[in-house]
C-alpha cells in the first residue's frame, strides 16, 4: 500500500480535502481487546512496512522518496498542509526508530540475563567489591546491571578514590543502612612548590552526612579510609562511628588535628583493629601531650591488632610505650621514623618476651642504629619474640654505625638466624653506595597502597636527602 494511498485514505475518513486527519501521537496505547477498525488499519500498515521484502537501502530510499512526492502532490496546493505532512511523516519515523531502540534494549536485556549465570543476589554481591567508579559503568551497561546496580547492598563499600567530591553524600544515602566501608580521596598526592591545590580534593563536611538520623549511617560504618582530604575536625565524624574497626588516614593537617583524633577514638572508637595514620613530613610532630593521647588510645583499644604510623617523629620512648600498652598487637609499621634510633628494641626483648608481635617494619628510618638491629638479632637467637615472623630494617641510607658513618654492609648473623629461627624472615636490604640511585624497598606482604605512599614519598625526598644528608648526620 502506498503512501499517497494511505494519505488520501485518510483525507477521506476525515471529510476534508485539505487537512490532515486528526491523529494524537501522546494518545494512551489500548489494549488488543479495545482495538477499533482504525487502529487495525494502523497495525496493517505497520506489518506491510515490516516485510516489506528485501532490497538494497538506495532501492528502498528511492521508494520513500517516490511515494513521498506522490503525496505530497496529491496533498493540496497548500504549503502549510505539505508542511504539516513532512512533519507527521519525520514523527512516524521517529516513533519507529524509538520502538525499534526500546525491543533492541529488551532483547539485549533478555539475552543478558539468559547469558549472566550469576543469579541477582550474587551479582549484588560482586557489584559490592567494586570501586564506586566502575559501579556506575557497569549500571550503564544494561537494564539487569542497572536494577542489580541501584540495590543498597551494592554500595556497601563505598570506594571514591576514583570519584569527585559532590557524589560522596549521594553514595552514603544510597547505601543506607547497608553501609560497611567508605574509601575517599587520591591515594597519592603531587608534590611541587605548591602541593595543597593538587593533594586536597575534598573538604571536612563531605562526611556529615554520616550525623544524620543520631548518626544512624555513621553506627554502620565498620571501614574508613580518608587519603589526603585536607584538614578536617575528626571528632564530627568519628564520633558517630562506634563500630569502627579499620581506620586509615593519609596526610592531614599539623599536631592538633592528630590529638583530637586520639582523643576521639579513644573515646567514641574502642573496637579499632587496624589503625593506620600517615603524616607527610615534616608534620606528624608528636610532643609529649599527644603521645600521651596516642598511649592513651592504644591502651583502651583491647582489639587492636596492626599499628602503622609513617613518618611521624616518634622517640624509641614512645614506641616502647606503645608496644607495652597493647598486649594484643601484632603488626608494627614505624617506615619513615625520623628520630627513632631503635633503643626500644632491646627493652622489649626483655620486658616483652612473650609479645604477640608477628611483623614490625621500620623501613627508611634515618637515625636507626647497627647495633640496636644487631642486639634484636641476638634477642631472637636467645628465644625472645616467639611470635615475630617478619622483621624489615631495609633504608636507602644505610644504618647508623658506632662511629656515626653510615653502614651499608652491616654484620647481622643472618645465617645462624635462618638455622635457630627459621620461621623469622630478616629484611636488611641497602644500596651500596649512596652514589649508587635509590630505589624502593618492601616485601611481598606488605599493604600494596602503604608501599605506593611510601614509593612517593621516597622519591620526593631523594633529592632533598641528598643535598642535606652530610649536614645532618655529621654528629650522629
Amino acid at each position: 500500500m502506498s503512501l499517497s494511498c494511505c494519505w488520501s485514505r485518510s483525507k477521506q475518513k476525515s471529510g476534508e480535502n485539505k487537512t490532515l486527519s486528526t491523529f494524537s501521537l501522546m494518545d494512551p496505547p489500548t489494549s488488543p481487546a479495545a482495538q477499533n477498525p482504525s487502529s487495525l488499519h494502523s497495525d496493517s500498515i505497520i506489518s506491510s512496512l515490516l516485510s516489506f521484502p528485501a532490497s538494497t537501502p538506495f532501492s528502498i530510499a528511492c521508494s520513500f522518496d517516490r511515494e513521498l512526492e506522490k503525496a505530497l502532490a496529491s496533498a493540496s496546493d497548500d504549503a502549510s498542509v505539505q508542511d504539516r505532512l513532512l512533519n507527521r511523516t519525520i514523527q512516524l519515523a521517529s516513533l519507529l526508530l524509538d520502538s525499534t531502540e526500546r525491543c533492541f534494549r529488551k532483547r539485549a536485556s533478555a539475552h543478558n540475563s539468559v547469558a549472566w549465570v550469576l543469579p541477582p543476589e550474587l551479582t549484588v554481591k560482586v557489584f559490592s567489591k567494586l570501586d564506586t567508579k566502575s559501579l556506575m559503568q557497569a549500571a550503564a551497561c544494561c537494564t539487569m546491571f542497572n536494577k542489580c546496580a541501584m540495590d543498597r547492598s551494592s554500595y556497601a563499600h563505598i570506594d571514591l578514590t576514583t570519584a569527585d567530591n559532590e557524589v560522596v553524600c549521594t553514595m552514603i544515602h544510597r547505601a543506607g543502612k547497608e553501609l560497611r566501608s567508605i574509601k575517599l580521596g587520591h591515594v597519592t598526592r603531587r608534590y611541587g612548590p605548591d602541593p595543597a591545590p593538587t593533594s586536597i580534593w575534598f573538604n571536612g563536611p563531605f562526611l556529615s552526612s554520616l550525623a544524620y538520623n543520631n548518626g544512624f549511617l555513621g553506627s554502620r560504618l565498620t571501614s574508613l579510609r580518608l587519603y589526603n582530604v585536607g584538614p578536617m575536625h575528626y571528632s564530627s565524624v568519628l564520633s558517630v562511628c562506634s563500630n569502627l574497626t579499620d581506620l586509615r588516614i593519609v596526610g592531614s593537617g599539623s599536631n592538633s588535628p592528630y590529638m583530637n583524633l586520639f582523643m576521639t577514638l579513644s573515646k567514641k572508637c574502642r573496637l579499632i583493629e587496624h589503625l593506620c595514620l600517615v603524616s607527610h613530613h615534616p608534620l606528624g610532630n608528636i610532643d609529649a601531650s599527644t603521645a600521651s593521647h596516642l598511649i592513651e588510645l592504644v591502651t583502651k583499644s583491647p582489639n587492636l591488632t596492626s599499628l602503622t604510623l609513617l613518618c611521624f617523629q616518634l622517640t624509641s620512648e614512645i614506641v616502647r610505650s606503645l608496644v607495652e600498652s597493647c598486649r594484643k598487637l601484632k603488626y608494627l609499621n614505624l617506615s619513615r621514623s625520623p628520630k627513632i634510633d631503635g633503643c626500644f628494641l632491646r627493652d622489649l626483648g626483655n620486658s616483652c618476651k612473650e609479645s604477640p608481635l608477628e611483623t614490625l617494619i621500620m623501613r627508611n628510618c634515618v637515625k636507626l642504629e647497627e647495633k640496636e638491629v644487631l642486639e634484636l638479632c641476638n634477642s631472637l637467637l636467645k628465644g625472645n619474640f616467639k611470635f615475630i615472623r617478619h622483621i624489615d630494617v631495609s633504608s636507602n641510607n644505610g644504618l647508623v654505625s658506632d662511629d656515626g658513618r653510615r653502614s651499608y654492609k652491616p654484620k647481622f648473623p643472618v645465617e645462624k638466624l635462618k638455622e635457630e629461627r627459621p620461621d623469622v624472615t630478616l629484611v636488611a636490604d641497602f644500596p651500596l653506595e649512596r652514589s649508587v640511585k635509590r630505589y624502593h624497598v618492601g616485601v611481598e606482604g606488605d599493604d600494596e597502597e602503604l608501599r605506593e605512599i611510601e614509593m612517593m614519598d621516597a622519591k620526593n625526598d631523594e633529592e632533598e636527602n641528598d643535598d642535606s644528608f652530610d649536614d645532618d648526620y655529621d654528629d650522629v
